[in-house]
């Protein structure tokens, strides 16, 4: 995914990108206890011009509350986005293509399944103070398509 994404900026290096993670969820009863199956998607947007996107799948079991889950998908789509930077960086130090002052321009965000509608509106301060505590930009609904959206369309 890492070269994939680097490749993708590198064919258009003066654009601008949103580089923004985001997770869903949805409980699913298949193995007959309450097993959630996460999907954390990772998107590349070249702003006005398009974008691509990645997805991961994860079951994790024993998720027994709406605040557990919010929680587990913030926590998946703050290690996604630590190991995608991680991985950015390291592509970054051993690629000759790129200088140092021609390197990728993008904001990173981290888009959160929760929003002023619904039970998850109380969550909505420690959410965003969770994610910005990492350093991180944080989006919630109706701006965060990255989870509502685009992670959505895989659970």
């Amino acid at each position: 995914m890492i070269y994939n994404l680097a490749d993708y900026m590198e064919e258009a290096p003066r654009e601008k990108y949103r580089l923004i993670i985001g997770s869903d969820s949805k409980t699913n009863g298949r193995t007959g206890k309450k097993d959630v199956e996460f999907i954390t998607a990772v998107v590349i947007h070249r702003q006005g011009r398009g974008g691509r996107y990645f997805w991961q799948r994860n079951i994790i079991d024993n998720i027994h509350s709406l605040r557990q889950k919010i929680y587990e998908e913030t926590n998946l789509s703050l290690a996604a986005a630590q190991n995608v930077l991680n991985g950015l960086n390291k592509y970054l130090e051993s690629s000759e293509k790129i200088s140092p002052e021609n390197s990728f321009k993008y904001e990173l965000e981290i888009h959160v399944d929760i929003g002023q509608e619904g039970p998850t509106r109380e969550m909505i301060k420690e959410i965003v103070g969770m994610v910005n505590g990492f350093g991180f930009s944080a989006r919630v609904k109706p701006e965060s398509y990255a989870a509502s959206k685009v992670a959505d369309k895989h659970t």
